[in-house]
């Protein structure tokens, strides 16, 4: 029997819950082994050789290939292990953010310094009735 999930009707919200994680594990995984220096210089040698050695999906790939950090969310991607991939290139977490956001690392800085984001838009659609 499939558990009730409500917050799946938060608009442009993907909640990392355990479908996702079970939906994402090798992609995750893959994230994970760019920890070691040796698998970093791998990947960053020839990024679809290295990504096929996993069992990801081809969709998982091109997301990785793409650096859509969105996209790799929606395929079960955790923003914690897909890190390691902004780190293997070089970029920050606020970075990252920022282009998962469609801003710039400063406007990004900035938004977060004046408290974040506002909350409009990011309710519940039943909240809304």
């Amino acid at each position: 029997m499939a558990l009730e999930k409500p917050y799946k009707d938060i608009p442009g919200t993907t909640i990392f819950d355990a479908d996702q994680s079970r939906k994402g594990y090798h992609l995750n995984q893959f994230c994970m082994s760019l920890m070691k220096a040796e698998n970093r210089a791998r990947f960053k040698a020839d990024e679809r050789a290295y990504l096929d050695e996993w069992p990801m999906t081809e969709e998982q790939k091109q997301a990785v290939l793409a650096r859509d950090l969105n996209w790799c969310i929606r395929l079960g991607g955790n923003i914690y292990f897909l890190a390691k991939i902004g780190a293997t290139d070089g970029k920050s977490f606020q970075q990252m953010a920022g282009s998962m956001t469609g801003m710039s690392e400063e406007e990004y800085r900035d938004m977060m310094i004046a408290g974040g984001r506002s909350i409009e838009g990011n309710r519940y659609i039943e909240e809304k009735k």
